[in-house]
């Protein structure tokens, strides 16, 4: 008899396939990725079936409704609406990393420092997919926001103005002036509260640029409708104190269990947002206001299709050839694959963010 023996290759492919699911499954963005538009964040996987180094995202806004139907009486030929209609288009890069070891370690290790390593590679991938969805976020027009030039900011500050918000008032935002803008977030009156909250939804609701119907918030159940908003550690803080100072923290988190997208202990849900925890999410440096200059947290307060996923090539996990006659042992990761901030009019003097609506609060560490 003899016995079936599965190919190494196959395990590979097996493993691949495993490795990949795991590191984004284990992202704490995955609860909000997936292939519908309907997605905070949708996941395009087209071109691993397909040749090509782009996707377009498709972006179709709301029909003009000012005047009403047609009521009969006007022909409605000659008299058909337009539908807005744009794409965002995303080039995947490549993505990969490596560890190696000699025989003389892998001996003396009391662990498979082999098998280790694919372990250790699918947290760095994951580390890696969470920093680019952030970098995502905060970026202006395509560029990272620290590598962005203060005119670059103020440029996106002003094509966004309805869907950017400094601290708890609409009124401090400064027309021409981002960093201006910043410097009126103060470290006692411009923390995230709940009525800052409700306050971004409104607005993210509002807003007449680009879909013309507000930005379009996530659907679930038979007629929910729900924001989420990521933000960093010291911002969280401060919404769950003013929540249980105000005798709203139970509340919060008990309504949140049945949303989709709320997440145990690091969600709360408030006015149809559940605000996500982020530690991740870099604060801004004494950039506020203030006889100290504040600290000042960036917040996102996205609807669907705020960003996209899209992989061209997914996880392939490589070996080293250069073995110095198979002294040293290789094991890498590599993937096609970008993150991207969904923008309407990319490209343009007027592109603006399709779903996303940036905060600035107060940020100060704990004393």
């Amino acid at each position: 008899m003899t016995d079936t023996v599965t190919s190494d290759a196959l395990r590979v492919k097996q493993w691949d396939d495993k490795a990949h699911a795991e590191y984004v499954r284990s992202n704490r963005f995955k609860r909000y990725m997936k292939a519908s538009q309907n997605a905070i964040i949708q996941v395009k996987e087209d071109l691993t079936k397909k040749k090509g180094d782009a996707i377009t995202i498709p972006l179709l806004g709301a029909l003009d409704a000012s005047s009403g139907p047609n009521d009969g009486k006007t022909p409605l030929v000659g008299n058909e609406k337009a539908l807005p209609n744009d794409g965002h288009s995303i080039k995947v890069r490549v993505v990969r990393d490596a560890t190696v070891v000699n025989v003389e370690e892998e001996q003396a290790s009391a662990i498979k420092i082999r098998n280790a390593s694919k372990s250790a590679l699918k947290d760095l991938q994951m580390r890696y997919l969470r920093n680019d969805i952030i970098l995502a976020l905060g970026s202006v027009n395509g560029v990272g926001y620290h590598d962005a030039t203060e005119e670059q900011r103020t440029k996106w500050h002003k094509n966004n103005r309805d869907r950017v918000l400094y601290g708890a008032a609409r009124s401090n935002f400064v027309r021409d002036d981002h960093a201006a803008s910043l410097a009126n977030v103060d470290a006692t009156n411009g923390k995230l509260t709940h009525s800052v909250v409700s306050l971004a939804k409104r607005m993210a609701q509002t807003t007449q640029a680009g879909n013309g119907d507000g930005i379009r918030p996530y659907k679930h159940g038979e007629d929910m409708e729900s924001f989420v908003m990521f933000v960093p550690s010291f911002a969280f803080r401060d919404l769950r104190e003013d929540l249980i100072k105000n005798g709203y923290w139970q509340e919060a988190r008990e309504r949140g269990k049945s949303n989709p997208l709320f997440s145990g202990p690091t969600s709360i849900e408030w006015d149809g947002v559940v605000v996500r925890e982020i530690p991740e999410i870099e604060i801004l440096q004494g950039v506020g206001g203030g006889e100290t200059p504040a600290d000042v947290a960036p917040c996102y307060l996205c609807g669907s299709q705020a960003l996209a996923a899209v992989w061209a090539k997914r996880t392939k996990t490589t070996v080293r050839k250069e073995d110095d006659y198979e002294f040293f042992y290789g094991v890498g990761f590599q993937e096609l694959r970008e993150v991207s901030k969904i923008q309407y009019g990319q490209g343009t003097e007027f592109a603006l963010d399709w779903a996303v609506l940036s905060l600035f609060v107060a940020g100060e560490a704990d004393q």
